[in-house]
């Protein structure tokens, strides 16, 4: 997907592909561990955490107004600091962030469709579906950016209807007793802690960046976008919170955990509720799953053309898709088929928080370009560090194996840029794509002084 398609996105594509990733399959899995770490409290945790959110989100959608890239927040990073071996490893951890979270996508549909069809123990049937809902979605990409958009913002519409009908109906059933927080000491820390927890259930409005030459006046819909899709996102988590913490006993959303919400949803619509919800998880991993193949393959094409990837991601081959495309959804798939997700999971965590902090500390030092608030920057940095370091420990008590392939891996992605980069010899270029479709030098403070 590259600035000469014709179909450009418009706001409403932009922003389905922000809350369809952002609002993954996560919603129907979070409640209960939500509910077990926040109490009474996981509204308020959900509306804090999404208050870091956009403190966060500040960064990239000042950045977006001056720089139009699909390389998005590395680019954002470029700017500030220039070519080297860690803008290089964020480059190369932020796409595979994406290869991750395809595997992790694609493996979550083929057992929500298998288990719905009492199929999940069948393990040839399991590995089929990972690898079909992949190949669907990258000959959907064969259509184009416009044809991506449009089906993101379907399925983004049926997820939120079906949501919608969750909290409407469920919101008869609500006592408010139960909505009673708890200010507690312990009410306190378990509400920051889940809110730190919970900032990662917000991640994916970066995606939008990587749209950005594809995008119809992207000055301007990037940055709407990316506030949009939050606060979509933030109603949803909040009102859905809300409706299963009012609506059904403590207890018995821990007790049901990654099934939550389908025990949320008994009280009003009996067994038809874990229908509704599951055909609801199955959209919303679709959406997600789009999102995440779209934008990884516009990384993997925008790095090979600024010189990170090798020039194999930029190649044009079948339906004149850069093999960007291919290679994105192939390891997916490999992923997904023959790696036991549960370790590297976490390694998309600890990536995005990365990188969130790497675009925090690039918008500080380009402040004077993008006029942007003092602030909220400082702000942002304290969240994303605090937000870190609260999922590093409770992935260090909870997790330790996860936490300990996390960091292999990143050590192990360090040095692999550190040898490519040796061996290669290749050099990261920056760009702004939006003065270059027009054949116009950008102005000189654009560029950051020191590089």
């Amino acid at each position: 997907m590259t600035a000469s398609n014709e179909k450009k996105l418009g706001l409403i594509q932009l922003t389905a592909l922000g809350v369809g990733i952002i609002i993954g399959a996560s919603i129907f899995s979070l409640i209960g561990v939500g509910a077990q770490i926040a109490k009474h409290n996981l509204p308020e945790a959900f509306a804090l955490s999404s208050l870091f959110a956009f403190t966060v989100a500040y960064s990239y959608a000042k950045l977006g107004t001056i720089y139009v890239s699909n390389a998005g927040p590395i680019e954002y990073v470029m700017r500030a600091f220039g070519d080297n071996v860690f803008v290089g490893f964020l480059a190369f951890i932020y796409w595979f962030s994406f290869v991750i979270s395809i595997s992790l996508f694609a493996n979550s549909f083929a057992g929500y469709f298998l288990g719905f069809l009492g199929l999940v123990n069948n393990t040839l049937l399991f590995y089929i579906v990972e690898i079909l809902v992949v190949i669907a979605f990258v000959l959907l990409n064969f259509k184009g950016s416009k044809a991506v958009g449009d089906a993101e913002t379907l399925l983004v519409a049926i997820k939120l209807g079906i949501l919608g009908i969750f909290v409407i109906g469920g919101a008869m059933f609500i006592k408010p007793q139960n909505l009673t927080p708890d200010f507690s000491a312990a009410g306190i820390y378990g509400m920051i802690v889940a809110a730190s927890m919970y900032l990662l259930s917000y991640a994916g409005f970066g995606t939008i960046t990587n749209a950005s030459e594809n995008a119809e006046n992207p000055r301007r819909t990037v940055p709407l976008a990316i506030y949009l899709s939050l606060l979509i996102a933030t109603i949803v988590y909040v009102s859905v919170s809300i409706v299963a913490i009012g609506a059904v006993p403590l207890k018995d959303l821990i007790k049901a955990k990654e099934y939550a919400l389908a025990e949320a949803a008994k009280p009003f619509l009996g067994e038809f509720g874990f229908t509704l919800i599951t055909i609801g998880a199955l959209i919303s991993i679709s959406s997600a799953l789009n999102s995440a193949l779209y934008g990884g393959a516009n990384v993997a094409y925008a790095l090979a053309k600024k010189g990170e990837l090798p020039r194999i991601f930029d190649r044009r081959v079948w339906f004149s898709e850069p093999e960007g495309l291919y290679i994105t959804a192939g390891l997916g798939m490999f992923l997904a088929v023959f790696l036991n997700l549960s370790g590297i999971a976490e390694v998309t965590t600890i990536s995005f928080l990365t990188i969130y902090l790497a675009v925090a500390i690039a918008h500080w030092k380009l402040k004077h370009i993008t006029k942007g608030n003092p602030t909220i920057i400082i702000l942002s940095v304290i969240f994303i560090v605090f937000a870190g370091g609260m999922i590093m420990y409770y992935s260090f008590h909870q997790n330790p194996r996860a936490f300990y392939t996390t960091l292999v891996a990143l050590i192990g992605f360090f040095l692999f840029e550190l040898t490519y980069r040796g061996v290669t010899r290749r050099e990261m270029k920056i760009r702004n794509v939006w003065y270059e479709i027009r054949g116009e030098a950008p102005p000189e403070d654009l560029v950051s002084k020191k590089q």
